[in-house]
């Protein structure tokens, strides 16, 4: 695990949430990185350990001033909007800023953190709309080299449980309606219904609250026969996350809502075809017809339709998953997401008074 000096850390980067997200995922993947450029370190839990980091301790005792004078706080919650600002109440000199992946009108209580906010970063056109300040738009990226294609699709199924002989289709993220894990799985057993081979794979948490959402799911499955060829897969690690991606013959983003939604563009960089709902970025990263297909929300026949159409013309989602990983590399690495970041936190610096 890596400790840097906390003298000498010019941004911090909390993830303050107990939960595997999104946010956290985000954290993981891009403070190593950009520890090359500048002195950066997260805080929190669930990071892996090559992710430099300061104690809660240590954060409680920084010096009122930074190596430049003051330092960057990149909050990407309310909770952690709300922490920076406590701290610079303590006389720590910080310069706020808050990263926006909502697509949706914010509340009272969200809306003036913003307002105390430094600058605001949103993570897509459509977001930034929601912003009632002015931001800079800078969008998520992807390490390409940690999702790419698997040279061994066969060993890593046989590794992870997953069968070989039929395609499978994943579905990854918190399990809930809101992600619209029951659409995939209707749309799975129509396809499955209609005499399309097929595996599907589930895979993440149902916290309390969803839990008989998730029950109810199995329940279904089981009703229509298919158990065999489900797989209700446990959260694993973002870092574990690669893997699966690339044990897929297609990948399902079902949501009815959505931030922003990484999980295409992770698949895609992984060479996997995907079918994706009109929610979040995924317009802006799912080239329609080229990299996959997009379909209206909560529509679960279009989806049904769309999978079908993929899974029975191999040679077509062959070529989507092709074109998915070239468009990953052009324009979603995540070193240009780091580079953005490293230079709006300088010129934050910079203008500090």
């Amino acid at each position: 695990m890596v400790h840097p000096d906390p003298r000498t850390v010019e941004v911090l980067a909390p993830n303050l949430s107990s939960r595997l997200s999104g946010v956290t995922a985000t954290v993981a993947r891009l403070v190593p990185l950009q520890a090359r450029d500048i002195a950066i370190a997260a805080l929190g839990p669930n990071l892996p350990a090559d992710v430099p980091r300061l104690t809660p301790s240590q954060v409680a005792r920084l010096s009122r001033e930074g190596p430049n004078g003051v330092r960057v706080w990149h909050a990407r919650r309310n909770l952690e909007m709300a922490a920076g600002l406590l701290l610079r109440a303590r006389g720590v000199r910080l310069r706020l800023l808050f990263t926006s992946a909502s697509q949706r009108a914010h509340t009272a209580y969200t809306r003036a953190l913003i307002r105390r906010m430094d600058a605001v970063v949103a993570t897509s056109a459509r977001t930034a709309a929601y912003l009632e300040r002015p931001s800079t738009v800078i969008r998520h990226g992807i390490d390409v080299a940690a999702f790419a294609p698997a040279p061994d699709r066969a060993g890593l199924r046989s590794r992870l449980g997953l069968p070989d002989d039929r395609p499978v289709v994943g579905c990854f993220g918190r399990i809930r309606a809101q992600k619209g894990t029951d659409a995939f799985v209707d749309a799975m057993l129509h396809v499955m219904a209609d005499g399309v081979a097929c595996h599907a794979v589930v895979m993440g948490r149902a916290v309390d609250t969803d839990a008989a959402f998730l029950a109810a799911l199995r329940d279904r499955v089981r009703a229509a026969g298919e158990t065999h060829r489900f797989t209700f897969a446990a959260e694993v690690p973002v870092w574990a996350m690669p893997d699966w991606y690339r044990a897929l013959d297609l990948f399902v983003a079902p949501q009815r809502w959505e931030g922003f939604g990484l999980t295409p563009l992770e698949a895609m960089a992984c060479g996997v075809p995907v079918v994706a709902t009109r929610v979040g970025a995924f317009e802006e990263l799912v080239a329609d017809g080229e990299t996959g297909l997009l379909v209206p929300p909560g529509d679960v026949g279009a989806l049904a339709g769309a999978i079908e159409a993929i899974l029975r013309d191999g040679a077509r989602g062959a070529s989507m998953g092709r074109a998915g990983r070239r468009r990953a590399e052009a324009s979603f690495r995540i070193e240009d997401e780091a580079a953005a970041l490293v230079a709006l936190y300088r010129s934050l610096v910079a203008t500090a008074s």
